[in-house]
């Protein structure tokens, strides 16, 4: 498959087959993460993936949670409210394997505290890269993905760091939907073109 395919194929899958993700394919995804650029070389992230039937129901109700609190806080109409607990009810968002994607906020190249800040976006920029690279890869694979932004609520990461025994000092960046799409699925438009969005100086 051409890069090009791959980047047009990716796209949010949200329901999945009940189909296990081997752990040789799960480690080939983990090969092209990491393969991302890394800020000064500290590869400080660490994949957590949570693959126990225990562990994934856990998490589930954890994220259709999320969801519930992101869409009241958005003052989501009711009618609307049914159709997204109907689409879980349905199994959306249960997947084979849900993957943490965290960095250790210790591990620094630069001592002075000053660069704190700095170099915690550098990191949270490296797994973000490392993130979209096991997108691509996985579409490569057949497989389908999907960025659960809920999961960085403050309750659920926490419960996320403790499933795995992970202290104060990771950060979620992600947690990341892996396994074999249900259905057919079409990648969205998008809704800007490149001249909207790119500005030549």
């Amino acid at each position: 498959m051409e890069l090009s395919e791959a980047i047009n194929k990716r796209t949010s899958v949200r329901f999945y087959e009940e189909r296990e993700v081997d752990e040789e394919t799960l480690r080939e995804l983990i090969k092209a993460a990491i393969r991302a650029p890394t800020a000064s070389g500290l590869e400080n992230w660490l994949f957590v993936a949570y693959k126990s039937k225990d562990i994934r129901e856990k998490l589930y109700e954890l994220i259709k949670q999320g969801h519930i609190e992101y869409f009241t806080e958005r003052g989501l109409p009711e009618e609307k409210m049914k159709k997204l607990l109907k689409r879980f009810e349905e199994g959306m968002y249960k997947a084979p394997i849900y993957l943490g994607v965290f960095i250790n906020k210790n591990v620094k190249a630069l001592k002075d505290e000053k660069y704190s800040e700095l170099e915690f976006c550098f990191a949270l920029e490296s797994a973000a890269m490392a993130i979209e690279n096991l997108m691509l890869k996985a579409v490569e694979l057949g497989l389908g993905t999907c960025y659960i932004g809920v999961a960085c609520f403050e309750q659920i990461e926490k419960e996320l760091k403790k499933m795995a025994g992970l202290g104060e000092e990771y950060f979620l960046v992600g947690l990341i939907t892996i396994g074999y799409p249900k259905g057919e699925i079409s990648p969205r438009e998008r809704k800007k073109s490149v001249e909207e969005v790119l500005k030549i100086i």
